[in-house]
């Protein structure tokens, strides 16, 4: 990974929105960080696109959604980078985890329902 690749990427506060949000719940789907970060799906999926392309994440499509994890080759030195700059910067994400949290509550019982 190229270390000044890998602090571009970190420069834009939606990318660096969506990486926290993907760090702090192991996967999410585009449909979930379009409401945390209020914006339209082809932004957020762009948004992902280019943390894709720098090597942060990899994504699985399931059925219509995009899902993305942390990429598990990330070095071990820009994995420490992305835990601390969360642990130590959760107030500056709050509004979009509490939205994602929110999403993922809806999107859950909606599956409920058409399960049942």
């Amino acid at each position: 990974m190229n270390t000044v690749q890998f602090y571009k990427c970190l420069a834009d506060l939606n990318r660096l929105t969506c990486l926290c949000l993907i760090q702090e719940a192991g996967e999410a789907c585009v449909c979930e960080i379009t409401d945390a970060l209020r914006i339209d799906q082809p932004k957020a999926s762009q948004y992902l696109g280019q943390l894709r392309k720098c090597g942060l994440v990899t994504s699985e499509r399931r059925g219509k959604w995009m899902y993305y994890r942390i990429s598990p080759e990330l070095p071990e030195w820009a994995s420490i980078v992305l835990k601390t700059t969360l642990e130590n910067n959760r107030a500056e994400f709050e509004q979009a985890f509490s939205d994602f949290r929110e999403s993922t509550k809806q999107l859950s019982q909606r599956a409920n329902q058409h399960s049942v």
